[in-house]
């Protein structure tokens, strides 16, 4: 199988309206933010849409079959019964490929497309001689935190629960209360990259990229919940830089920074795309490909 030609950087923005975009467990589940007030998303909440985007992609040849496996499925999303990813792998591979790193590392990375995308470390050990395994993969796919082009405005209200879900029905349980945080408007942007001498580590292909790429422009399709309603959040842009050559004809520092995203001139607190200036510096020898499904103006610098 033929690994991935050339170095790939790109870039996705996406807006937020009255949604919260990754909540953070450590602070009552309030949407993500630093300590500039800028909106964050982190990189692994990112990474699981892109999982569930490949786990909806369905084969070209048989419209009733999915085109790829993904190993790290959530337990609210997954297209088969194990309960564990250890019960995945054990389920899926053959004892003998268990016996030999090569061979098991070679069969996950072509099995399931986000070990040979993102990585995996399959550390699972075993009483038994030649059941357990230690491996870990690498994979050429990285992600940025996401972050917020100015500082988000979060906004919460308090809830009310009709039925109690503790207790005998007598009076009011403790759990009848509840909160709701939202990013009223905000405007993210992620950067990433892939590296070909990591892919041809783990047979991720050109073909496997062309996925990746096809995942963001579609991030938030069938990601609704509670937290994001439908059309809340929505891919504005995807940059797609496809250099030359293996090592990249410009550091990923130099390509991400050709993106320039800032507020109009006047502009204070942004509510809407059109209050945003996009622009792209031009690099000499590289052209990116742009994914603008609502015609947003993107200017040059």
């Amino acid at each position: 199988m033929e690994t991935l030609t050339n170095k790939i950087d790109f870039a996705v923005v996406f807006s937020v309206n009255g949604a919260n975009p990754n909540g953070d467990p450590l602070n009552g589940n309030r949407p993500r933010t630093n300590y500039d007030g800028m909106g964050e998303v982190s990189d692994v909440c990112i990474k699981r849409k892109i999982r569930n985007r490949l786990m909806e992609m369905k084969n070209e040849k048989d419209k009733d079959q999915y085109k790829y496996e993904v190993f790290v499925q959530s337990a609210d999303n997954k297209l088969d019964d194990y309960p564990s990813l250890r019960a995945r792998a054990e389920g899926e591979l053959k004892k003998e490929q268990w016996r030999d790193e090569k061979i098991f590392h070679e069969t996950v990375c072509k099995k399931w497309i986000d070990v040979r995308a993102f990585g995996q470390v399959f550390a699972y050990g075993s009483k038994k001689k030649g059941e357990g395994v230690s491996v870990g993969i690498r994979g050429p796919v990285s992600i940025h935190p996401t972050f917020s082009v100015v500082p988000v405005s979060v906004s919460s209200m308090q809830i009310t629960k009709s039925v109690s879900g503790e207790g005998d029905g007598t009076k009011k349980a403790s759990d009848t209360m509840g909160m709701k945080h939202r990013v009223d408007h905000g405007l993210y942007v992620t950067y990433g990259a892939i590296n070909p001498q990591l892919a041809s580590k783990t047979w991720f292909s050109d073909d496997d990229a062309k996925a990746i790429k096809t995942a963001l422009e579609h991030l938030f399709d069938n990601d609704l919940s509670s937290a994001r309603p439908e059309g809340s959040m929505e891919v504005i842009t995807v940059v797609w830089w496809q250099h030359n050559c293996k090592n990249g004809q410009y550091s990923s520092a130099v390509v991400h920074r050709a993106l320039s995203i800032t507020t109009n001139e006047g502009v204070t607190d942004p509510k809407k795309i059109e209050e945003y200036s996009i622009k792209i510096k031009s690099l000499a020898g590289l052209m990116p490909e742009i994914f603008n499904p609502n015609n947003v103006v993107i200017g040059s610098i």
